[in-house]
């Protein structure tokens, strides 16, 4: 393996296990799953909705989502700390309503960072690891400890933020009652279900996009699927969809899938050296690998104290 080379490693670095898990094709649809876990919590969407153009300008801020992701995971530590001062300015400016009770809150509420936070992390851990990526327990208390550093570029304590699964788990647990599937939720939903295309386009969203959204919608936990009001495929069906789109996606040389802009993976390489590439090999491969794909996940609650079994 290459040297790498001299250079800012940026917040995480390639010795952490968000490099290696962020440069795989299935946090696309980890995602999604975060987008509709999110929409759970009606003042953190309420907030979304009532300051945003997100029902015609969704496609807009999925991308900068994204590209916010990629800055903090791969860019040096200044981009990180640029991205994250534009996010907590943008947020300390903007308030929504209670259109029930009338009371005005400020989006930037510790309370509503929080649910964002953990809704993404664990979305991201779970479909990873429920669709093959080698992640060994360790490695995924590891990766929660990580995003404590992202938790802070927007606003967080990090001493408030869960630092492994035990404390995922137990905050999801807490909040849960609060959770329902409102108005705005149903925006979401309905969005993701069917989104603005192109008439040239359409026929691609209802093969293509409808199934990585329904897949995404599945992996969710069953209280989500209760809340939305939606059933789901039974939890070994769906965890052996997602490994075979892993499988199928996985397929796509890395360097290929790397090129679409902004291009954040391969400009940290050109940085670091051609050592820093991102590849699951080097998370601890006396564990992670030669236990199998997905092998340490196949009994885990994956943060939100739902459990789900084997496939097939």
């Amino acid at each position: 393996m290459a040297a790498i080379q001299a250079g800012d490693p940026g917040l995480f670095g390639p010795d952490s296990v968000t490099w290696q898990m962020h440069g795989d094709p299935m946090m696309w649809i980890a995602g999604i799953r975060a987008l509709y876990l999110q929409a759970l919590h009606p003042r953190a969407v309420r907030g979304v909705m009532q300051n945003s153009d997100f029902r015609r300008d969704a496609w807009g801020r999925l991308m900068r989502t994204a590209n916010f992701v990629g800055t903090t995971t791969y860019g040096t530590t200044e981009a990180a700390e640029r991205a994250g001062a534009r996010v907590r300015k943008i947020h300390r400016m903007l308030r929504a309503t209670d259109p029930d009770t009338g009371e005005e809150y400020p989006i930037d509420e510790p309370a509503l960072l929080l649910w964002v936070h953990c809704a993404e992390i664990d979305s991201y851990l779970h479909v990873l690891r429920r669709s093959g990526f080698p992640l060994t327990d360790a490695h995924a208390d590891r990766y929660i400890g990580e995003h404590r550093a992202a938790a802070r570029l927007v606003g967080l304590d990090p001493g408030a933020v869960p630092a492994d699964r035990g404390e995922l788990a137990a905050y999801f647990e807490t909040v849960r009652p609060g959770l329902a599937a409102g108005s705005e939720a149903r925006d979401v939903d309905d969005f993701l279900r069917s989104p603005p295309t192109h008439p040239l386009l359409v026929p691609a969203r209802g093969t293509l996009w409808r199934r990585v959204a329904g897949l995404a919608y599945a992996s969710l936990p069953p209280y989500a699927h209760e809340l939305y009001g939606r059933p789901a495929p039974g939890p070994s069906t769906v965890t052996r969809r997602l490994r075979l789109t892993g499988a199928l996606l996985r397929g796509v040389p890395a360097r290929v899938r790397w090129q679409l802009p902004p291009r954040h993976i391969l400009r940290a390489m050109e940085r670091l050296g051609p050592g820093s590439r991102p590849a699951p090999y080097k998370l601890e491969p006396n564990a992670a690998i030669l236990d199998g794909p997905g092998e340490g996940a196949a009994d885990s609650d994956g943060g939100d104290g739902t459990r789900w079994g084997r496939a097939g």
